[in-house]
């Protein structure tokens, strides 16, 4: 079935120049279709495609959009969404610039690897299409609601979804469990990064509460990531760079990543343990409050307050953990969630611990805060609406 919407789908991906030897392509209005100059690269790409993947023509996609006069589901400054169906899927169709041009045959490896994921902790792509300077990423649409939404409600600050200690704990273990398999286990040859780890690019779904990883494959089809070189030991600590223009928000990004823009699976693992205080504290990554003693503002880091903590000790961590769990949580996994989460984002890559080596811990902490929860008689299952309230 899918098979065969490719062969009848005839959209590019590049647009370029052959002075790049890229092959080059025109949109022809009288078609409605892009046209390859080299029909066998084309037609060699559509039979190498697995099944579930699709290149869909661009009509099709403003269609969908309703010429995208459609009312956006999402906007920031570097994408637009819009919530429609394509194929009689319901689906989130993304808007972004394309920031470098991709050869087909890097784009054909790329699409091929990042379309045939299967994990129940990754939003699912199925599929892509170009304008001009544009790419757009259908992705599959999951009931829920981001993470940032479900600890920082803005209607009704008082409540969240993740009320229970177990709750948030597995957020962390399924999360953690789709950024290793992103690391480790997509391509034997290469060292996938997501770079968009944060609060809110991590859907909550509804009633179960699993934790899905939204935009993975945006790093690698929108050109953010520009080449692989072995930097010095002066520049990365001896880590394989994936180097490219500085693309991430602020909070989440790695001191290296703010200062020379190179992107690491090291980068993704301190935004990861940003996400772990957020989900212990409830605290945004990065804010700012007015302060009335100095008359300006003040700026408050997750990661700062978290080493304050530790700091300090005692009874300070039990002030910090979110009060909305109601102090029912096991203190000694809270407190080696903190030094964990500490890890990750130490200024110096080469002293993070590998996402695989931070998955098994994560995951151990789960089942020490499952045993707690059965031992005093807490709900280890979820069930929970995210109607407003």
């Amino acid at each position: 079935m899918a098979s065969k919407s490719l062969k009848s789908s005839t959209s590019s991906f590049v647009n370029t120049s052959s002075s790049h030897n890229y092959p080059s392509t025109n949109y022809s209005t009288t078609s409605k279709s892009w046209s390859f100059s080299n029909k066998t690269s084309l037609s060699s790409l559509r039979d190498s495609l697995p099944e579930n993947p699709h290149i869909y023509d661009f009509s099709e996609i403003c269609k969908a959009a309703n010429n995208f006069l459609q009312k956006p589901f999402s906007s920031s400054s570097s994408s637009t969404s819009w919530r429609c169906s394509i194929r009689g899927k319901e689906v989130i169709l993304f808007q972004r610039k394309s920031r470098r041009q991709i050869g087909l045959p890097e784009l054909q490896e790329r699409l091929l690897t990042i379309c045939r994921s299967h994990h129940s902790s990754l939003v699912k792509l199925l599929g892509a299409s170009t304008s001009g300077n544009y790419i757009y990423l259908v992705y599959e649409y999951v009931h829920g609601a981001n993470l940032a939404t479900c600890l920082r409600n803005p209607q009704n600050p008082s409540y969240t979804v993740l009320s229970s200690w177990l709750s948030r704990m597995k957020v962390a273990t399924d999360l953690a469990h789709g950024l290793d398999y992103i690391h480790h286990c997509l391509g034997l040859n290469s060292e996938y990064v997501h770079n968009h780890v944060k609060s809110y690019s991590i859907l909550v779904t509804e009633d179960s509460l699993n934790a899905k990883i939204c935009h993975f494959g945006t790093a690698e089809l929108c050109g953010e990531i520009v080449g692989n070189e072995r930097s010095s030991a002066k520049s990365f600590g001896r880590l394989d760079s994936r180097v490219m223009k500085i693309e991430g928000t602020r909070g989440y990004m790695a001191p290296e990543s703010q200062s020379i823009g190179g992107k690491t699976q090291k980068g993704d693992v301190y935004a990861f343990g940003v996400v772990i205080l957020e989900l212990v504290s409830g605290e945004e990554a990065l804010r700012y409050v007015f302060d009335e003693g100095g008359g300006g503002y003040k700026r408050i880091s997750v990661i700062e307050r978290a080493r304050e903590v530790v700091a300090v000790g005692g009874g300070e961590l039990r002030k910090w953990v979110d009060k909305r769990v109601k102090d029912s949580y096991p203190v000694e996994v809270a407190e080696k969630m903190v030094l964990l989460g500490l890890e990750c984002v130490d200024d110096d890559p080469e002293n993070r611990p590998d996402m695989g080596q931070v998955d098994v811990r994560v995951s151990k902490l789960y089942l020490e805060s499952k045993n707690w929860a059965e031992k005093i008689g807490l709900p280890t299952d979820f069930s929970v609406s995210m109607a407003p309230r």
